[in-house]
């Protein structure tokens, strides 16, 4: 069964990203309400970046592969809070070098139906994975990663596949 917490609350937001009111998570993905997220893509020195593999107990793309570490702003919460906590819980770094923001993506069917603030940071790692969220992790070569996503698109969440291609064509 998955897990997640359905009593999490999250801002339900407009079309300018501001508050309307609060929902439970249940609510806000049963009636793909737009709300908001991050996404992190930590880079070691060698340009690697690393991804995480989502847990099989995860109520979306369970086993999939996914941006270093992401996840839902909380109700009142920041976006920039919720990507230092973000990186906490689920892997265990509390002392990225560099943390920024790097581009806002509107909600779409690929988000989720979620505003996302995407960041980069860089760290050597190693990492302490929460196992309920994540099952596993690896470094991965830039070109190895763009040829596997050529290659077999499912084995990776919608939402970093799409993320990924606004990345990558922002520092073209």
């Amino acid at each position: 069964m998955p897990t997640t917490n359905l009593k999490e609350l999250f801002d339900v937001v407009d079309a300018d990203d501001k508050v309307l009111r609060v929902e439970t998570r249940s609510v806000v993905h049963r009636e793909k309400l737009m709300h908001r997220a991050v996404h992190i893509f930590v880079f070691n020195s060698k340009g690697e970046l690393y991804l995480q593999r989502r847990s099989m107990t995860k109520d979306t793309a369970p086993g999939k592969w996914v941006s270093s570490c992401s996840g839902h702003v909380d109700s009142g919460e920041e976006y920039d809070i919720a990507a230092a906590r973000e990186l906490g819980e689920e892997i265990g770094l509390y002392d990225p070098v560099g943390l920024e923001r790097v581009f806002k993506e509107a909600p779409c069917k690929p988000t989720g139906h979620e505003f996302v603030w995407v960041y980069r940071c860089q760290s050597e790692g190693p990492f302490q994975l929460d196992p309920t969220e994540v099952s596993d992790g690896q470094w991965i070569e830039i070109e190895h990663l763009n040829n596997w996503l050529k290659e077999r698109p499912r084995d990776f969440a919608w939402s970093f596949v799409h993320l990924w291609e606004k990345y990558q064509a922002q520092q073209a």
